[in-house]
């Protein structure tokens, strides 16, 4: 068929980003006391994820540099449960790929997934931490705090989860994603305040972005505080989070998913579908017919957690998924929809056609069609004629007039957005 043309626009979003991202780190450390009583060549480990957190490498340095000062001996954690194919090289290499390197932030990293057990919470469950962990005299957690992709609740994705999960490698999300969400709404903080309470966490790191992916905030807090301060940016966090301008669209084209972008490749509060049946109820909005995902990130190493969200991806998106790391992460999370593949198409040209042609009731001319970069990034936006007087309507911006979509002579898509 015919695809429409695509127009430029752009939301407004709220949440003014930071100026000096790296100074709103050493003032929260300041301020939080963090620093105090940290004893000379104490080893210190620093915890880091696989997401794509904007800033991260300013911010890991930053605080790097900020505990030599203090007299102390950093080490890098990566703590991502079984990302990377659980493998401590795979998760070096996320690190790597997210520009947190030795070289890079002034301290080595220790990827090894080995555990050890410090008993279990009041309900039975294990609790299970890193082992370069517990050989650290304390540790700082960093992590950006957002809405979880499966569940709601008190806290959500953050420093509890980090603690918990991250740092509980692959056994220990395991360990939690086998009780489903339970596991995660309510075993989860359990297991972060018991951790808390033994007094391994010296403190943590936390950032909130806007629909941007703009760090808008910074606060560093210790240990006995992490909780209630998560608590309130996760409120703030869910006031900035990234949504769509549309209610309803007949196709959403996304350039790229990946595991920098959310745990599951692509935002679920962003594409409106959970896929969890049994377990959480899909979103009311927005409701979207046919997704297609065009590319996987090289962040992802292959991770294709997620393609389940979509109807429609092309064979340069199957082919990049790595299987082994694939299944090593989808079968540590246990809710395998979203990791069944949609239908596999030739080309990008024949996966949006397709998309624009099964189950739509509308002719070429009236299909709702969105496209975004990513589902962090959605302040920037391409729409279908179709919906421009919306988007009017809406207050977005209109940046420049109609294009088609430009494909090369085995329809792969001309026009994929760069990557940040």
């Amino acid at each position: 068929m015919r695809l429409p043309p695509l127009i430029p626009v752009r939301q407004h979003l709220p949440g003014r980003p930071l100026r000096d991202v790296a100074a709103a780190v050493r003032d929260e450390i300041a301020r939080s006391g963090m620093m105090r009583g940290i004893k000379r060549g104490a080893r210190i480990g620093v915890a880091v994820g696989s997401r794509g957190v904007e800033n991260l490498r300013v911010i890991v340095s930053t605080l790097v540099a900020e505990l030599r000062a203090a007299g102390a001996k950093p080490v890098i954690l990566p703590a991502m449960g079984s990302h990377g194919g659980a493998t401590p090289a795979g998760q070096r290499d996320v690190l790597a790929s997210l520009g947190v390197t030795p070289k890079s932030v002034g301290a080595p990293v220790r990827p090894s997934m080995a555990v050890e057990r410090l008993g279990a919470t009041a309900a039975g469950v294990p609790i299970f931490f890193s082992r370069e962990a517990v050989k650290c005299d304390r540790v700082v957690v960093v992590n950006r705090v957002k809405h979880h992709t499966d569940f709601r609740g008190p806290v959500e994705s953050g420093l509890m989860k980090m603690i918990a999960i991250g740092l509980g490698k692959r056994r220990g999300a395991a360990t939690l994603h086998s009780l489903r969400v339970p596991g995660l709404r309510d075993h989860m903080p359990e297991i972060a305040r018991e951790v808390i309470r033994r007094g391994r966490i010296l403190g943590g790191v936390a950032l909130v972005e806007n629909g941007y992916g703009e760090t808008v905030r910074v606060a560093a807090m210790l240990a006995r505080d992490i909780e209630a301060t998560e608590r309130r940016l996760l409120r703030l966090a869910g006031r900035l989070a990234p949504r769509l301008p549309f209610d309803e669209m007949d196709v959403l084209i996304v350039d790229w998913m990946g595991k920098e972008i959310s745990g599951v490749g692509m935002d679920p509060a962003v594409l409106g579908r959970m896929r969890m049946p049994g377990e959480q109820p899909e979103f009311a909005r927005p409701r979207i017919r046919n997704v297609v995902a065009l590319r996987l990130t090289p962040a992802s190493h292959g991770n294709g957690l997620g393609v389940g969200l979509a109807e429609f991806v092309p064979r340069a998106l199957a082919n990049t998924i790595d299987w082994d790391v694939f299944k090593a992460n989808s079968m540590t999370s246990g809710f395998l929809e979203r990791a069944k593949l949609p239908l596999v198409m030739a080309s990008d040209r024949e996966a949006i056609a397709a998309a624009a042609t099964v189950g739509q009731s509308r002719g070429a001319r009236d299909l709702r069609i969105v496209r975004i970069r990513d589902t962090s990034h959605v302040g920037e936006l391409w729409v279908s004629p179709a919906l421009k007087p919306e988007a009017e309507r809406l207050g977005l911006d209109i940046l420049g007039a109609a294009r088609a979509l430009r494909f090369d002579r085995r329809g792969n898509c001309l026009d994929i957005t760069e990557r940040a």
